[in-house]
């Protein structure tokens, strides 16, 4: 079996950092990838490409990989052959049953490649079948997936939304390497943690959008239920009267009890969130009233208060 040298297919040094075998992945898989350059071995440049950064860029791959070099180095440096060397124990054992989500940063995930192919018998050997785990494969390709990709991990992406697309259901346009779009529709009622997903599309497994929804300036989420803070001049809260609120949906028009004071809460029944699971059933709004006192008041209106200051304590 030949050895695979990793570095040096990328081009970089064994010390070289994380970044620097992410920027040299990039510029060699641009060069090569199979869309672009229509050199007959240029898709086979492309698959060692993508073997050698698929370890280096995964700390316990790398850190495996290492010590295999060293101990291959040191087998060769005192005279052995290949065909005599112990390949057993380096054997990666059959993977069980377990799948777990490997996340990829926005950046990484715009950044995935073409149809990448099987990998090798050496990578094989020492990762299994199952190593595969960087990424999903897009390609405009007809070619059945490669039975590594099949078993890929199912992977997420962080999706970032507003409380108002939260509200309604929204979509996003994902774009892949290879022109191909798909939209991804994201259900009214999502919260963070959410997750959406897109069948088969992380390389034969299943891609995960991680859903975010970013703070509001106005309202405060607890799980279907909406809190916000509702302004009230002292004259309604004294005498009772209403007020317009704004919801995710249109403004209403809240009644105020005479004699509400400040900080008591209101609740408007089915002015929440759609529930994630029945989106036609939703939580309240609860408004907290907040009651502001009148400014620069004039001699002849801060007359009037006195009076009536005077009628309270008769």
């Amino acid at each position: 079996m030949e050895y695979k040298d990793y570095y040096k297919t990328l081009g970089v040094s064994k010390t070289a950092t994380e970044g620097e075998i992410k920027t040299a992945y990039r510029k060699l898989a641009r060069r090569y990838h199979p869309d672009v350059n229509k050199d007959p071995q240029a898709e086979e440049k492309f698959k060692e490409v993508n073997e050698a950064y698929q370890v280096l860029s995964d700390p316990e791959k790398r850190k495996k990989y290492d010590q295999f070099g060293s101990e291959w180095q040191r087998y060769q440096s005192s005279g052995g052959q290949p065909g005599g060397f112990d390949w057993g124990r380096w054997q990666q054992a059959p993977q069980g049953g377990q799948r777990g989500y490997r996340t990829v940063s926005q950046e990484e995930f715009n950044d995935m490649f073409g149809d990448l192919g099987g990998f090798s018998d050496f990578f094989n050997t020492l990762f299994g079948q199952g190593g595969f785990s960087a990424g999903p494969t897009y390609s405009r390709s007809s070619r059945s997936a490669p039975r590594a990709a099949q078993r890929a991990q199912p992977m997420e992406h962080e999706v970032e939304i507003t409380l108002e697309e939260a509200y309604s259901g929204t979509s996003r346009m994902l774009q892949f390497e290879d022109g191909r779009k798909i939209e991804a529709r994201i259900p009214p009622g999502v919260s963070t943690g959410s997750k959406v997903r897109l069948s088969g599309q992380a390389g034969g497994a299943d891609l995960f959008l991680k859903i975010k929804v970013l703070p509001h300036d106005t309202f405060t989420r607890k799980g279907d239920d909406l809190f916000t803070t509702v302004p009230v001049d002292l004259y309604t809260a004294i005498l009772g009267g209403e007020v317009s609120v704004e919801t995710l949906g249109k403004p209403v028009r809240l009644t105020i009890p005479e004699g509400t004071d400040s900080g008591k809460t209101l609740r408007l029944k089915g002015l929440g969130m759609p529930n994630l699971k029945n989106p036609s059933k939703h939580g309240d709004l609860y408004a907290r009233i907040e009651v502001h006192l009148p400014e620069h008041l004039t001699p002849a209106e801060k007359e009037k208060f006195r009076e009536i200051r005077n009628m309270r304590h008769a």
